[in-house]
């Protein structure tokens, strides 16, 4: 294939189409969860996952594991898991059975907070995919993310 093959840009093309729908919903979510409940979109996604741990085997999640879940560097999931320690959203502590692992959890206020934005993060995310889908080079990406069953 040459640079001007035509399924390089093809391809090309959908990785830009797939890229513009990406931002334009997270930049959609992210005015909507700023506005109304002081976060921003990684913020949010942060509490979510960590909301999701429990007590069981595996329950807990280490801070790579963290870091690939909300897509960031290990050291930037550090940095926001202090911004939220520091507004008390989050809390460490040390793993029971290993005094090396550290492990986050989402303190009371952090699940209120949580709870009470995930209504305006959803409306925000359909509100967004609704306004993509009237645009011809998104809506085959939008139909594609509205088919996707993905487990929680």
């Amino acid at each position: 294939m040459t640079a001007t093959d035509p399924a390089l840009t093809a391809l090309a093309q959908g990785w830009c189409a797939l890229s513009a729908l990406h931002g334009r919903i997270e930049a959609h979510i992210e005015r909507a969860l700023q506005a109304k409940h002081d976060l921003s979109v990684r913020e949010y996604s942060l509490l979510d996952v960590l909301s999701r741990q429990h007590d069981g085997e595996g329950g807990h999640l280490q801070m790579k594991q963290v870091a690939d879940a909300v897509v960031l560097s290990q050291s930037a999931t550090t940095r926001l898991v202090t911004r939220l320690e520091d507004r008390g959203l989050l809390e460490r502590y040390l793993c029971p059975t290993d005094r090396r692992g550290i492990y986050t959890n989402v303190t009371e206020a952090g699940l209120r907070l949580l709870e009470e934005a995930r209504p305006t993060n959803d409306a925000a995310l359909r509100e967004a995919l609704d306004e993509a889908s009237r645009n011809p080079e998104l809506a085959p990406l939008v139909r594609v993310v509205e088919s996707l069953s993905v487990p929680a």
